[in-house]
């Protein structure tokens, strides 16, 4: 027997917590970004994904209208860092609601690396660096999509493969699930596409 929600009539933590807590596991854009005043900031997503690979556009859905969002909309630039299971706890302590004169690598204690194209800073510590231009913002509603088109990518030697791409062993990247719980890198294995 299955329970069913509509719109109309949610569970009772609503859609927003049974959605969380369904499509798992979540990638996390770490996104970085500067104000037009010049004060950095720094803020985990989970509602990330590739949208386009070639012009390559990333995506970051922001639930209401963020620091993130604001500084994108106004500056144009943002940089998606991709964070190690061994800095999770800096990655949701950079959640933390704050106003937007704080600059969250200060308060986490984060070293603000100076980007190649963009003028948001990089984190230092994450492995992973896409430097992005806005492309475009969808309005949503109660929420706003960021599509950023990638001008530059950063990526430690540390995580890198033989073929010159990131080895998930080596990169370890937490995820999102439902409710406070994060997950860790889970087990892989090789599965090569069909042929025709």
């Amino acid at each position: 027997m299955r329970t069913i929600h509509t719109p109309d009539d949610p569970p009772a933590k609503g859609l927003y917590a049974l959605l969380t807590a369904s499509v798992t596991p979540r990638p996390i854009a770490w996104v970085s970004s500067v104000s037009a005043d010049g004060v950095s900031n720094l803020a985990p997503y989970s509602f990330f994904t590739v949208a386009c690979a070639d012009p390559a556009i990333l995506s970051v859905t922001s639930i209401g209208r963020k620091d993130t969002y604001r500084n994108v909309v106004e500056t144009g630039e943002f940089v998606v860092n991709i964070g190690t299971e061994s800095l999770m706890e800096l990655i949701n302590a950079t959640s933390a609601p704050v106003g937007p004169e704080v600059d969250e690598f200060v308060l986490s204690g984060l070293t603000a690396e100076p980007s190649e194209v963009v003028s948001a800073p990089r984190v230092a510590e994450a492995p992973i660096a896409f430097e992005c231009v806005r492309h475009d913002v969808i309005d949503l509603g109660t929420s706003a999509m960021l599509l950023g088109r990638v001008v530059s990518v950063a990526i430690s030697g540390d995580v890198l493969a033989d073929d010159g791409l990131p080895d998930f062993d080596a990169l370890l990247p937490p995820s999102r699930l439902g409710r406070h719980q994060w997950g860790l890198a889970p087990r892989t294995r090789e599965l090569p596409r069909p042929r025709k």
